[in-house]
């Protein structure tokens, strides 16, 4: 197959224009030349089942025969050229029938090993209106394990890049009015300008379009199937008016979250008003697709020590001011945790180990040699209490089942649990809040559209009692001064500003994943790098560009 040859299908017909050597031969399909409806690719006695890897000829050769099947609609016939038909097949008609694309073409690119890019135009029509979508993707052959042909392997995302297992392709009166989604002071939130609020923008009109107003139109979109996962739309036809949905985020803070998460090929970050819990960004790189800053899970690292702090003073264990031991690592139950390069406090503060991170410290004042009587529900229960962690906020766009998840554990779980390890989970939203319940002194549920919208109740937790918030406060601010792990990250930051590193260690992943979340004023941040390191060296930077724009 050759780079620049074009299969196309106009008026229902498959034709090979401009074509390559790979492609000699075949100039129209059925009802033109009047010739046989298949491609005779093999010889007329039943082939021998080969073997081994897929040739360079066999990979030109199913992809050409797939690509004019699909191309002259003949599903049936493109779906037996992979390697499940029983799925394929409904989706290739669906794609003709349900998309309404009376013409396309396809240019195939030049292959790489099995794997053939090609480009599609297609035209839709509907109701006398007619548009162009135009497309990238690419499709693998593999041989069939049981026939030892070469087949197409199928995915839905051969048929358009964005099309997921369960979703489809529609064309018709869209189900609700398309929505323009706008900031806190009214100006308006595009995908093109912020591509991380591209699913959020889609999830907004697809749950609360109908409150904001507006007609539909025509559109061709992506049906994902489900009502907990956002339509995707692709082209419109014929244009509807707009509702106007009113977000919290504030276009300056937005655009420095886009920007900040750019730099890396996989964070999140999300900024939150500590005052109101008002979400002011959210962003995650890659942009589209997954929202990671809402939806992941993730151990958190040494951010949870915020949480792990407050359960210390609420149980009696230490305040900022007393003394904890801090040795270069410590033993629970069998299991040794130590600090990053063995460092040790000598006669320090838990301020000092906070501002520190040293992990020893949150474990051996708590290890049940010292006899405590701390349950190993208690984390979980404080992070609940006080941060209203493992409830549901209702944010008006989906996070993740219970915002962030810190379950009971035993033995050294209990342990790694004190440092964000084990089984905690948190994302980028999570971690915002803390900070913002600290700089707050109470937890406020993070909201991205009003309660109004979808007539949601927002979460709530008991304030931070007043020694504990103060604790608190004085740990974070300290944690930026000099010596302290955030410093670095947090100079320039406008004062008062508080903040905490972790970094999380993942299983056969050879860097920590970077965690930060911090305040500046009436404005928090949290953001996770993964494969970043250390936490102020990758998310530090993002959180601290997001709250100068704050």
């Amino acid at each position: 197959m050759r780079s620049g040859a074009k299969v196309a299908i106009v008026g229902g017909v498959f034709a090979v224009v401009a074509g390559g050597v790979g492609y000699g031969g075949y100039n129209l399909w059925n009802g033109v030349t009047g010739g046989d409806s298949t491609v005779n690719t093999r010889s007329e006695a039943a082939p021998e089942k080969r073997s081994g890897p897929v040739t360079a000829e066999e990979t030109t050769a199913v992809s050409k025969e797939f690509l004019a099947a699909w191309a002259a609609g003949e599903s049936d016939k493109a779906a037996q050229l992979t390697n499940d038909p029983v799925t394929a097949g409904p989706a290739l008609l669906a794609y003709k029938e349900g998309a309404k694309v009376s013409k396309a073409v396809i240019t195939p690119g030049t292959p790489v090993g099995t794997k053939v890019p090609f480009t599609v135009r297609a035209t839709v029509s509907y109701e006398g209106v007619s548009k162009d979508l135009a497309y990238a993707s690419e499709l693998t052959v593999v041989r069939g394990q049981t026939t030892g042909r070469p087949l197409v392997q199928w995915r839905p995302a051969v048929l358009h890049p964005k099309l997921t297992a369960g979703a489809t392709l529609r064309t018709g009166t869209a189900k609700v009015a398309s929505v323009k989604a706008v900031d806190r002071n009214g100006a308006e939130l595009t995908k093109e300008k912020y591509p991380s609020l591209g699913v959020v923008i889609d999830t907004l009109r697809q749950r609360y379009g109908a409150q904001a107003g507006g007609t539909t139109g025509v559109e061709t979109w992506i049906d994902s199937g489900s009502e907990s996962v956002a339509d995707t739309p692709l082209l419109v036809l014929r244009q509807g008016k707009p509702g106007t949905i009113k977000t919290t985020i504030d276009a300056k803070v937005q655009a420095a979250a886009e920007k900040a998460v750019k730099t890396y090929g996989q964070a999140s970050v999300a900024a939150v008003e500590p005052s109101t819990g008002a979400i002011r960004a959210v962003a995650n790189s890659p942009a589209e697709g997954f929202n990671a800053a809402f939806q992941g899970q993730q151990a958190p690292g040494s951010t949870m020590k915020i949480v792990t702090a407050a359960m210390m003073m609420e149980h009696g264990i230490a305040g900022p001011d007393d003394r904890v031991e801090c040795p270069p690592d410590v033993q629970w139950l069998g299991r040794t945790f130590q600090n990053l390069d063995r460092f040790e406090i000598k006669n320090g503060t838990l301020t000092e180990a906070f501002r520190q991170s040293c992990n020893t410290a949150f474990i051996k004042a708590i290890t049940p040699l010292n006899k405590k009587g701390i349950a190993d529900t208690a984390l979980g229960e404080t992070a609940r209490r006080y941060f209203g962690i493992g409830a549901t906020w209702e944010v008006g766009v989906p996070t993740t089942p219970t915002d962030g998840s810190v379950p009971a554990s035993d033995g050294p779980e209990t342990a790694a649990s004190y440092i964000g390890q084990g089984k905690i989970t948190m994302n980028a939203l999570n971690v915002a809040s803390l900070s913002a319940t600290v700089k707050n002194g109470g937890f406020r549920q993070p909201y991205l559209v009003a309660k109004e919208y979808g007539d949601r109740e927002f979460a709530t937790a008991e304030r931070l009692p007043r020694g504990i918030a103060s604790g608190l406060s004085t740990m974070m601010r300290a944690a930026t001064t000099p010596g302290g792990t955030a410093a670095k990250a947090m100079t320039g930051v406008p004062s008062p500003k508080g903040a905490k590193t972790g970094s999380a260690e993942v299983d056969n992943q050879g860097t920590s994943n970077s965690w930060f979340t911090g305040y500046s004023g009436d404005l928090a941040a949290g953001a996770v790098v993964q494969a970043g390191g250390h936490g102020g060296d990758a998310a530090g930077p993002v959180v601290a560009q997001v709250l100068k724009a704050g």
